[in-house]
């Protein structure tokens, strides 16, 4: 369990307040808007109405005392750099700020920020690479270069065993986990034999991933 601050109670704001609190988060939650705020009572330990740039105000929250600081401002630059860095000034261990484009990232890391969520570009990647490829179900990136993919087991693979495809060595690629429906389970070895009804978990390169879609698809 961690103690979180999160600044913004916006939709998306809202959606991360309350997925903390599902998971047994403390969270003070702070925005302009008391109606916000109000509303946000029920799924947050407390929560307050204050300006996030006001110095006085943000050192009055105890930022040393959480795990986590969250600042979800993303449609005010200003307001976003300003909240970012006075909490680097008031002692916060880790800032995680959400940013509306590269420039809007490239400055609040400069300016203190440990990390950056960029929803939109991180959506648009999800998006062309799941719905660009008939074979590719979900999409995880991991960094520039890797990434996991869950895709459907190749029908020449069916009856067979991992030993038998020899997928590291062929397609240097890694088999993670299958899965079937919604349930997940990690790869028993290289006996496992594979069925129709499931689906890989894989961990590769994003040109390894297309060399092995052209051999097996």
């Amino acid at each position: 369990m961690k103690s979180v601050l999160l600044i913004g109670l916006g939709r998306f704001g809202c959606y991360v307040a309350q997925a903390l609190n599902e998971q047994g988060d403390e969270v003070m939650a702070i925005d302009r808007d008391e109606e916000r705020v109000n509303d946000a009572l029920k799924f947050v330990t407390n929560a307050q109405i204050g300006d996030s740039t006001n110095e006085r105000f943000i050192d009055s929250l105890g930022v040393r005392n959480f795990d986590l600081c969250i600042v979800t401002i993303a449609d005010n630059f200003q307001s976003s750099l300003e909240t970012v860095s006075l909490l680097k000034d008031c002692g916060a261990k880790f800032v995680l700020a959400r940013v509306s484009d590269d420039t809007h990232a490239k400055f609040l890391l400069r300016n203190g920020a440990d990390d950056v969520v960029y929803l939109e570009k991180q959506m648009a990647q999800w998006t062309a690479v799941t719905y660009s490829n008939d074979n590719i179900f979900d999409y995880m990136e991991l960094s520039d270069e890797y990434a996991i993919y869950e895709t459907p087991v190749p029908k020449s693979w069916v009856g067979k065993s991992v030993l038998d495809v020899d997928v590291r060595r062929k397609h240097n690629l890694n088999i993670l986990a299958t899965k079937i429906q919604e349930v997940i389970k990690p790869l028993s070895g290289p006996s496992h034999v594979f069925s129709s009804s499931e689906n890989l978990l894989l961990l590769a390169s994003k040109k390894d991933i297309q060399k092995y879609f052209k051999k097996v698809f």
